[in-house]
């Protein structure tokens, strides 16, 4: 039988070997180990990395990613924030690079899959611009209210317009907001000082936690038919890129208005225009834009709109606060004193990395694979082990499983050390069982996620080459690559579907890699994944969900 325990938040470092002296008691390196700061970073932070003995660090900013390829051969460390890429071009000519530091929290410039590929660290500062972005929000929405920028700009030309500038109070309106999260969390103190009611959808938010914080939990739908303001605080991924676009713009109240200091495309900017342009949208407030620097943005020309330079983290105290941060975390990786806000390494000694490291990656993709299928609140986690693992300690693993159901929505704010924490603050139950044997299976990854009264389940193993493979999805066993792309389609079991499917796909240009079925009785309900090379458009995902016998379909991205 099984034996269950709940696990708790915690943390064990590794310690990478340093290049010491031997016998010398200096504790210094034989040679330096070379750090370079490619980004603009608050000398405090330089400080740190400079005071490090065994540290040697040149600042080189401004740097093309082919500037950067060139030079990075040599240096184990590598400082960035925003602006430098650190493409898959950079990481191949880095030979000697064992760490990449963010300074903050969005990883879009940097190539974290090829990174790991490369065995190269990944760290960001998940909670250094968590205040900065709340207040420049709470700015936003306060400018969009009052129309403030616009005011000063008519003045300042020399006009007296006070009836044009006629606000709207925020008292006794309703904020909803789109990911509760840190930033969103402080996003809702401060709306509540300001006595709004605060609506919120989290799927990850126990509805416990949200009395806490006198929050009403709802689904997407109510938050956007309800809320007087609607502003975003998610990770810009594959299903929040144009959440909100024209048919929800459509579904909210008249006069709505829409702020955005996430990420640049959640909302649809051509569709916002347009809502502006019809007057069913009274204003917004945007930080973040789909391309940075934007040019020639036709919202910039709405005088409804309150635009700012991505200034979420533009504070003294966020920008001293990441570079603090990220400038201990390196030293700290690069001279062997632990690992910390790791985003692609669990913290295991190495002898268990050997083993569990096929597991680890089966485990996120798997967590992730739930997240994408259901879709709903997660209020429950049940992880059973079977086989191998039951001989070791399966921490890292569970840690896995959380950051793959939690990344979808909390994005680049979750990794492997702080996924757990993340998870118990929203109320997220955690169980851990192992077992000798399950099913056929001699090694077994099982994974339940439950929440709003639905249940998903989840199994899978490795193959003979010890590479992970999708087994069973709920009821239907399958055998599928968890890899890219995957086309996950409910369908009835009758002939005909997967000529249809594939017509369909070869016409859109998308190559098949791989198909699997599994099914509940013959002519019964059936599940057919299918890798794919490439992402399918919304349009011809809308086109396979009409094919006959098909009963729902979901693109999944892994």
């Amino acid at each position: 039988m099984p034996t269950a325990k709940s696990t708790a938040a915690g943390e064990t470092q590794p310690k990478p070997e340093g290049r010491y002296t031997k016998g010398s008691g200096s504790g210094r390196a034989t040679t330096p180990i070379r750090v370079l700061i490619a980004d603009h970073l608050s000398e405090d932070g330089i400080t740190i990395l400079k005071n490090e003995p065994g540290l040697a660090v040149d600042v080189k900013t401004g740097l093309s990613s082919k500037e950067l390829a060139e030079m990075i051969g040599p240096y184990e460390g590598l400082v960035v924030r925003s602006s430098t890429k650190v493409t898959a071009e950079v990481i191949a000519k880095a030979d000697h690079l064992k760490v990449i530091g963010r300074a903050g929290v969005g990883l879009d410039n940097v190539d974290a899959d090829a990174a790991t590929k490369r065995g190269i660290i990944v760290m960001n500062v998940p909670a250094g611009n968590t205040i900065s972005t709340a207040e420049h929000t709470m700015s936003m929405i306060m400018a969009c209210a009052r129309r403030i920028p616009q005011a000063d700009a008519s003045l300042r030309a020399g006009l007296w317009e006070r009836s044009k500038f006629v606000g709207t109070e925020l008292f006794g309106k309703t904020l909803g907001i789109v990911g509760l999260g840190k930033i969103g969390t402080e996003v809702a103190k401060r709306a509540q000082s300001f006595g709004m009611r605060v609506i919120a959808c989290d799927p990850f938010l126990s509805t416990e936690r949200a009395q806490q914080l006198e929050i009403q939990l709802m689904d997407l739908k109510h938050v956007y038919t309800e809320a007087d303001f609607i502003t975003v605080h998610t990770p810009l991924t594959a299903e929040t890129k144009h959440m909100i676009g024209a048919k929800e713009i459509a579904t909210m109240k008249k006069g709505v208005r829409l702020i955005n200091c996430a990420r640049g495309g959640i909302i649809d900017e051509q569709a916002l225009h347009q809502a502006i342009v019809e007057g069913k949208v009274a204003g917004a407030a945007i930080d973040v834009y789909e391309e940075e620097p934007p040019k020639n943005h036709p919202l910039t020309k709405l005088e409804q709109v309150v635009c700012t330079p991505h200034l979420g983290a533009s504070t003294q105290e966020a920008q001293l606060n990441v570079a603090i941060e990220v400038a201990k975390q390196v030293a700290d990786a690069l001279l062997g004193r632990g690992i910390r806000n790791a985003v692609n390494m669990p913290s295991v000694d190495a002898q268990t990395l050997k083993v569990l490291q096929p597991y680890i990656i089966l485990g996120e993709r798997l967590g992730s694979l739930a997240s994408q299928l259901s879709g709903g609140k997660t209020a429950e986690v049940h992880v059973t082990y079977v086989g191998e693992m039951t001989s070791h300690d399966t921490s890292a693993v569970t840690l896995a499983i959380l950051k793959g159901i939690l990344t979808p929505v909390v994005g680049e704010n979750v990794n492997y050390v702080n996924a757990s924490l993340i998870a118990a603050e929203r109320g997220v139950k955690v169980v851990e069982a192992k077992a000798t044997r399950m099913d056929e299976f001699a090694n077994l990854l099982s994974l339940d996620v439950r929440g709003d009264g639905n249940s998903l389940t989840l199994q899978g193993t490795l193959s003979a080459r010890r590479e992970p493979r999708i087994v069973k999805i709920d009821k239907y066993f399958v055998e599928a690559v968890p890899e890219g792309y995957l086309l996950i389609i409910k369908n009835q079991d009758k002939p005909g579907l997967i000529g249809q499917l594939g017509t369909l796909l070869g016409e859109a240009k998308i190559n098949i890699a791989g198909m699997t079925n599994g099914r509940d009785e013959p002519g019964g309900t059936a599940i057919t994944v299918v890798n794919i090379d490439n992402t399918v458009p919304p349009n011809v995902l809308e086109q396979v969900k009409t094919l006959r016998h098909v009963l729902d379909a979901k693109l999944i991205t892994l």
